[in-house]
């Protein structure tokens, strides 16, 4: 396996903070109730994913945990 590198984990830490940002956002008006609820469930999956990453080191994950569920 391919060691990654600290700029590549900061890249996987923003996309992250990215989902968690959009789900404590909540429901735009603009969106539909069964949209909303697949955006939260694709997001919060994609946070379980990422939690599941052995490569982190000294990143906060408590908001992601928060938002995921988890």
């Amino acid at each position: 396996m391919n060691e990654i590198t600290a700029e590549q984990i900061a890249k996987h830490y923003s996309a992250c903070m990215d989902s968690v940002n959009l789900i404590n956002a909540g429901q735009s008006e603009l969106m539909e109730d069964a949209e909303w609820a697949d955006c939260l469930s694709r997001n919060k999956e994609h946070l379980k994913i990422m939690l599941a990453k052995d490569f982190w080191t000294n990143e906060d994950l408590t908001p992601l945990q928060q938002a995921a569920g988890a």
